[in-house]
């Protein structure tokens, strides 16, 4: 998800260079801001960015994406502002989940806390945004866990290294526009009517969601039925599971041939050909028409604020049809740990009840991502004794609903910088 493609940035103040006209979004004067670059303990390079106030502190914010570049993310100036450091953290693949894991993206998570507790930050809270929710509640019941129980290999059969993995432990929550995870949103919004696979255009009508005999009627005037939306949703979880069984074949086939491989050294003779082919490649596939959950066009449905379309743009058919989109190029195992449903482990469902630390939850009330329903669901799950769910006016990215209002993510940020006074006070 191009979850902060607007966000407007904050300015980075160093020591030395700092901005004398500050404007109310950038970071206070006298922020001092340290880039760093990592090594996490499986060899991978991550980074991020620490603001710090002007006035000590040994409490800081992190914010962090498992695919999105968040150095400018829209929160840093109200958490620097309130007397917090903020830490915006990058993945090892930004911009490209191609080959994302979350298993392997915690070993970026635990780079960044150990950089910060050595910094010698005492309270570390963790804020989630949109899909970083789904990172950082993996993040946070895993490292609660006795290495040896943690998880020991990816939906894909690669081995973790977690159980070796020092996780440091966190104090505090924020969840802001959260989905209940990146398999659990995409089994919302992929479209089950792909009748095959290999061709992006095939269309089982009884499934179309753009189909007036189904109940589509463009914006203001799309009803589904009850009916529908039960054959809907069981059609999603079954595109899902096909998908996951062609997935775990590529990866069977390849293990297979390398396995052979292996044999054939172990004698002392040489491997076919076609065997090395297959041990050395790694598969991408395509997925197509991921765009397509029936609460963007029915606004009835989980009735909010949003407007019609989703995230991609208000034309279903560019956006469900586009090169753009969830998922659109996987490997096996990027799309078993992150985009299945049915087998991620990154699943507020699965993560939320290990949340015990002090929680707020930012739902913003026009979100066309992060329906109610979905939130709610979050919000129950969590297993913090002390968790606070508010509501702010705006769309996913905290933007304005109307012209004339101010931007929803503005009161986000005083509400952030409120909780944070009260849950961690100076």
């Amino acid at each position: 998800m191009n979850d902060h493609s607007a966000n407007q940035p904050a300015t980075q103040a160093t020591a030395g260079f700092l901005n004398t006209d500050w404007n109310p979004r950038d970071v206070p004067p006298g922020t001092l801001t340290t880039n760093v670059v990592l090594r996490t303990a499986d060899q991978a390079a991550t980074g991020g960015s620490l603001y710090r106030p002007s006035t000590p502190t040994d409490t800081v914010v992190c914010v962090m994406h498992p695919r999105e570049f968040m150095a400018c993310h829209y929160l840093i100036p109200d958490i620097v502002g309130a007397g917090y450091a903020a830490w915006s953290q990058s993945p090892r693949s930004v911009g490209n989940d191609l080959r994302l894991e979350h298993e392997f993206a915690l070993h970026d998570v635990a780079a960044g806390l150990q950089y910060l507790r050595a910094a010698g930050f005492r309270r570390i809270v963790l804020l989630g945004n949109s899909g970083g929710a789904g990172l950082y509640a993996l993040y946070a019941q895993q490292s609660a866990l006795p290495g040896a129980q943690r998880i020991a290999r990816t939906p894909g059969g690669r081995p973790t290294q977690l159980a070796e993995l020092d996780m440091p432990a966190v104090d505090g929550f924020v969840l802001v526009g959260p989905h209940p995870g990146q398999g659990a949103l995409l089994l919302n919004c992929i479209d089950p009517s792909v009748s095959d696979e290999n061709d992006p255009l095939s269309v089982d009508p009884s499934l179309d969601p753009l189909s007036p005999a189904n109940g589509y009627a463009g914006k203001g005037g799309t009803r589904y039925g009850a009916e529908f939306i039960e054959r809907y949703r069981a059609a999603q979880r079954a595109r899902v599971a096909r998908i996951d069984e062609h997935a775990r074949a590529l990866i069977e086939r390849r293990q297979a041939a390398r396995q052979r491989v292996k044999a054939a050294a172990a004698e002392g003779r040489a491997a076919t050909p076609e065997d090395r082919r297959i041990a050395g490649h790694t598969p991408i596939f395509n997925v197509w028409r991921t765009d397509a959950d029936p609460r963007c066009f029915d606004l009835t449905l989980d009735a909010s604020e949003r407007k019609f379309g989703s995230l991609w743009g208000a034309d279903p058919y560019a956006s469900n049809y586009g090169a753009v989109g969830f998922a659109r190029q996987c490997t096996p195992e990027s799309w078993l740990s992150t985009w299945s449903a049915l087998s991620s482990n990154a699943s507020l469902a699965k993560t939320a009840p290990a949340i015990t630390q002090p929680t707020l939850v930012v739902e913003y009330t026009g979100d066309q991502a992060c329906f109610p329903g979905d939130v709610q669901r979050i919000v129950d799950a969590l297993g913090a004794p002390g968790k606070r769910h508010l509501r702010v006016r705006g769309d996913h990215h905290g933007r304005a609903l109307a012209a004339g209002e101010d931007p929803g993510r503005l009161e986000a940020g005083r509400l952030v910088a409120q909780w944070l006074r009260e849950q961690f006070p100076h």
